[in-house]
């Protein structure tokens, strides 16, 4: 008797915890990590079981959620039964389990690739992509990859890139500076919001020069040049909202990742801490402590998009302030009273 490939019996298992109703529509699915964990199995099987089900038409990977059971209005696509044995060594009967539709190398491109890679960031994070992860979700020997993507860092800059021009930039750029920066800064922001992953790699000091991601610098430097700034106040300017944008999108990654490993929210993590925050603020001089403790008795609703917005707020009062001490030959497009 031919023994079932584990993640044919893994995948099987989770179809009949969703057909059993055990996992409804939203509900999360293990994880490649749970997978790993909880069936003693390597990555790359569990990345199968995710493919697998994905394929069937039973889950959907979501940006800070990872794979969640979709909701069907149509039977799920037959999990086909695929035995690891010659055909001529007989007949197979079993229960329907699922299989890797492998894919000719031939049918591979870059897009395809990229795009695969994307999905797993999406739903399980940047540390859990590798070359044979992104190999074994499409079907192909690990090597065929690098016909398309030169290594790990070259795919990671293109699915950044990628990720960026799922939304570029609008064709009209506001009248105002103000309302030019924010729109920059806010479209950003939307990018990460749905790709959290992609704001960790992108660097301040070594800019990466990605053709979706130029028009950001442009639209920011082309509207601070005009206001009469010179390079090094344009520079700054730029960074600092690049800055504050990504540092910000940063921390959303993390507190998903976390949430994704602990199933805890940070809401619910300062209630688990309460006592652990009190001894703290205990401690030392109460003077020193006293903002702290404002805080805590009055309750702060951490929420990262109010966050993002009141720092992107506080620095664009900043470029006014700046604006207003000195003297500007503007262009006459950009109003320049309302500072």
């Amino acid at each position: 008797m031919v023994e079932e490939a584990p993640y044919r019996r893994i995948a099987a298992e989770i179809r009949e915890r969703i057909a059993r109703g055990d996992l409804a529509p939203g509900d999360r699915i293990p994880s490649t990590r749970d997978i790993t964990r909880d069936w003693g199995v390597a990555m790359a099987t569990a990345t199968k079981v995710i493919s697998a089900l994905r394929d069937a038409g039973l889950v959907e990977t979501r940006s800070g959620a990872g794979s969640v059971v979709i909701e069907r209005s149509a039977p799920p696509v037959e999990m086909v039964v695929e035995p690891e044995v010659p055909a001529h060594a007989g007949g197979f009967h079993g229960p329907a389990t699922p299989r890797l539709r492998r894919s000719p190398d031939g049918e591979l491109s870059r897009d395809r690739v990229v795009r695969s890679a994307v999905a797993i960031a999406d739903a399980e994070g940047l540390s859990m992509l590798t070359m044979r992860r992104v190999a074994a979700d499409l079907g192909v020997a690990t090597m065929s990859l690098y016909r398309h993507v030169p290594g790990k860092d070259e795919l990671i800059l293109a699915m950044i890139d990628a990720v960026f021009g799922e939304a570029p930039l609008p064709a009209d750029r506001p009248a105002h500076w103000r309302d030019r920066l924010e729109a920059a800064a806010r479209q950003m922001w939307r990018s990460f919001v749905a790709h959290p992953w992609a704001a960790d790699p992108l660097s301040l000091t070594r800019p990466q020069l990605l053709p979706n991601l130029l028009p950001y610098s442009g639209w920011s430097l082309d509207t601070l040049h005009t206001l009469g700034f010179g390079v090094d106040e344009m520079m700054h300017i730029h960074l600092s909202i690049f800055g504050h944008v990504r540092s910000t999108a940063m921390s959303l990654d993390s507190e998903l990742r976390a949430r994704a490993d602990t199933g805890v929210t940070n809401d619910e993590w300062a209630d688990i801490h309460g006592d652990e925050i009190e001894a703290v603020l205990n401690t030392g001089a109460p003077e020193r402590s006293a903002g702290l403790r404002y805080v805590a008795e009055h309750g702060f609703d951490y929420d990262i998009e109010a966050v993002f917005e009141s720092g992107l707020r506080l620095l664009l009062d900043g470029v006014a302030v700046a604006l207003a001490r000195r003297e500007v030959n503007g262009d006459e497009q950009v109003d320049l009273s309302v500072v």
